[in-house]
């Protein structure tokens, strides 16, 4: 009996003795059973015009969410014989794929730290690993969740006592579900599209403060420059029109939160006045970690840093080697999987 990993033009594929599975492809594939992790955008894909068969596997949230954002999962389902879907703790609804019992285990994207209402990451064992490794290099180490909250609340009351508006500015999905968690005691407005995304949030339990939307706030009068309010907005660099507009009209200042502000060049890279170390990934030793408690044979890392990640694992004794070479999507290279039977 054999079975493989393949990194192609549609992302990674497993086989399993009769078996395809693809896991997050950016378009439609025909195979056996499609995986979709979660909601962002760069792991789900539109229908084509082509009838693709396959069973497609996911979360409940993921398939509201993505309908939210505008894609269409269709009859996703949560359980399948010989397959069990694993919470990642990524965003909600995020989920891996354990394969068999004990066969293979795909984390997509994953954090085993605790943040607001998500709960951390428990990794099963698995004979065969696939890990993203987004942060999978040392330097990529993450301050407590309290040390960023703290910093944050002194700044906003810092510019509260100036009469001078903050915004706080993380990925539109996952991260500003988080922010207004996290600070909706400052009764925050809430940029439009992170407030769409906020809604289903709440209609799958997730209570957020229910702050009025910028156009709300724009169409009541209620943003100032001498009275001093706090907005939970996308991403955005100093490039952007909005945030442009915001800086000149009510002189506000910007709090990006991003794991990639580990790096000194980031705030300027971005324009922002400040920025946080907060990120729904799991930084370098989270992912050792994941690794040790997964206890795998052999490990595949896909994703950001996977040739440094499998190096590092390399050197720690484990059989490890990125999918593909981490970065093209477009070579094609079909790895043995000796844990398959």
């Amino acid at each position: 009996m054999t079975g493989g990993v393949t990194l192609g033009q549609s992302g990674i594929m497993v086989r399993q003795n009769d078996i395809t599975i693809a896991l997050d492809p950016s378009h439609p594939v025909d195979c056996d059973f499609t995986f979709v992790s979660h909601a962002h955008v760069d792991h789900l894909h539109r229908r084509g015009r082509k009838k693709i068969k396959t069973q497609v596997l996911a979360s409940k949230e993921t398939t509201l969410i993505a309908h939210a954002r505008g894609y269409e999962i269709v009859d996703a389902a949560e359980e399948q014989d010989g397959f069990q879907l694993v919470d990642t703790g990524h965003i909600l609804g995020s989920r891996g794929l354990l394969v068999g019992d004990d066969d293979v285990y795909y984390t997509g994207d994953i954090s085993v730290r605790e943040r607001a209402f998500m709960k951390p990451a428990k990794v099963p064992h698995a004979r065969t690993l696939i890990i993203e490794s987004t942060f999978g290099r040392p330097e990529y180490v993450f301050p407590p969740l309290s040390e960023i909250t703290h910093k944050t609340n002194k700044i906003i009351s810092e510019m509260f006592n100036f009469g001078i508006p903050v915004i706080l500015m993380g990925y539109t999905l996952g991260k500003a579900q988080l922010l207004t968690k996290l600070f909706g005691h400052w009764d925050p407005i809430i940029y439009d599209s992170v407030a769409k995304i906020n809604s289903v949030y709440s209609e799958l339990g997730v209570e957020l403060a229910g702050g009025v939307t910028h156009k709300q706030a724009e169409e009541q009068k209620l943003l100032s420059k001498n009275r001093p309010w706090v907005m939970v907005a996308p991403l955005m660099s100093e490039r952007n029109a909005f945030v442009r507009e915001m800086k000149e009209r009510y002189g506000a200042v910007t709090i990006g939160f991003s794991g990639w502000a580990i790096g000194s060049r980031y705030r300027y890279m971005m324009g922002l006045d400040y920025v946080m170390p907060l990120s729904d990934h799991c930084d370098y030793n989270e992912l050792v970690e994941a690794v040790k408690q997964c206890r795998p044979d052999k490990v595949y890392t896909f994703h950001g840093f996977a040739r440094e990640f499998a190096e590092s694992l390399c050197e720690m004794g484990f059989d490890a080697e990125p999918v593909g070479n981490g970065h093209d999507r477009k070579a094609e290279k079909t790895l043995s999987l000796d844990s398959f039977q």
